[in-house]
């Protein structure tokens, strides 16, 4: 077991360029599918930093491993640990704090432009006004009593949430690298319905991916210098590739 562990939920949905990150910074992680009931046994005392990513599930399904999941989460934000999640991660991350997830009238899927609600923290500051994170859902989260708003987009207000010191729920996907995003529109494309505002078209979501995706792991990476900084200070906070 290591001090950074990482939850998913199915296959595709791995943790993308976070692993980079982590590879490249020389960091040992711990993968689990806690759809899968790998969280079962796992000493939720020994993580320094969790980190939740996405899943096509809803946090209201009736599934056993999602109430497990929810515990295990309030057991780390209660020992103060730094946790960030990932779309269905921000979801499970926003339940664990009491709020409530509901279904949207519509899905938020490809490009969207994320603004910045709050000006001054800690996790937004490596970021401008407005930027662009990849999306694919159709749950959103209400704000925990107590949480600090921090983003928005056009068709879902809650984009992201800052809870206490050490908690980032985040609607988007900063984590996606341009074999998930291929991957996803190549197996998941019969899901889309284009007709739909809120749906960008495969031919605009693939443009230019490899500068969007670029340009993505800037503001990834900006949001895990943070949370690694919290959880073990400056060393392992540093940029993947030693700048900055």
């Amino acid at each position: 077991m290591t001090d950074i562990l990482i939850l998913t939920h199915v296959d595709y949905c791995a943790p993308g360029h976070l692993a980079t990150v982590l590879e490249e910074q020389g960091l040992d992680f711990t993968v689990l599918r806690t759809d899968l009931d790998e969280l079962d046994g796992y000493d939720l005392d020994r993580p320094r930093a969790v980190a939740v990513m996405g899943g096509p599930m809803s946090v209201n399904d009736d599934l056993p491993w999602i109430g497990a999941e929810i515990a295990a989460l309030q057991h780390f934000i209660r020992r103060d640990i730094p946790i960030i999640g990932h779309c269905l991660g921000g979801q499970l991350i926003a339940r664990a704090l009491g709020a409530a997830v509901h279904r949207m009238p519509y899905t938020e899927v490809g490009w969207q432009p994320l603004v910045r609600r709050e000006a001054d923290s800690p996790w937004l500051v490596h970021l401008p006004r407005e930027f662009p994170v990849y999306q694919w859902h159709s749950d959103t989260f209400d704000l925990p009593t107590g949480a600090e708003w921090l983003l928005s987009s056009p068709w879902c207000p809650n984009q992201g949430f800052a809870w206490g010191d050490k908690v980032l729920a985040l609607q988007g996907h900063p984590e996606v690298t341009e074999e998930l995003v291929r991957g996803w529109l190549r197996d998941w494309s019969h899901l889309l319905d284009e007709t739909q505002a809120s749906q960008q078209g495969q031919r605009q979501m693939l443009t230019d991916l490899p500068a969007r995706i670029e340009s993505l792991h800037k503001v990834a990476e900006g949001f895990y210098r943070h949370w690694l900084r919290l959880a073990f200070g400056e060393r392992e906070a540093r940029h993947p590739l030693g700048a900055g």
